[in-house]
């Protein structure tokens, strides 16, 4: 017997917010919505919709057995830094490529705004 999927991958037509210390640091209508089981859902988005002038590389990664080898950044706004908040999979394994390159915030460490729905 097939086990389910641990992990389905979904680009989303979603207005999606990302607010640090009241700063707007991501903005988005292009989400890729990841949804984990056990796991809170997740918005991996575009380069281009984050103010990755902000953002530092850390030497922090991790890996996952369904998405492959992450690499985090730490957030500056305000003069205050938010170590490893954001993270990517820059080439992650074959089942999770629709998320490569792209962005993810912690939903427990930002305030997250998905349409009209704040999620913090």
């Amino acid at each position: 017997m097939d086990q389910p999927a641990r992990i389905t991958i979904t680009p989303a037509d979603l207005h999606v917010v990302v607010r640090v210390g009241g700063e707007t640091v991501a903005e988005s209508h292009r989400p890729v919505v990841l949804e984990e089981k056990g796991l809170p859902t997740r918005y991996y988005l575009p380069r281009d919709d984050v103010r990755t002038d902000r953002l530092r590389r850390t030497d922090r990664n991790s890996t996952c057995p369904y998405k492959g080898q992450a690499s985090y950044w730490s957030l500056e706004v305000g003069g205050t830094v938010h170590e490893n908040i954001v993270w990517s999979y820059e080439t992650p394994i074959p089942e999770a490529e629709p998320i490569a390159g792209l962005l993810c915030f912690y939903n427990e460490r930002v305030d997250l705004t998905v349409g009209e729905t704040s999620l913090t």
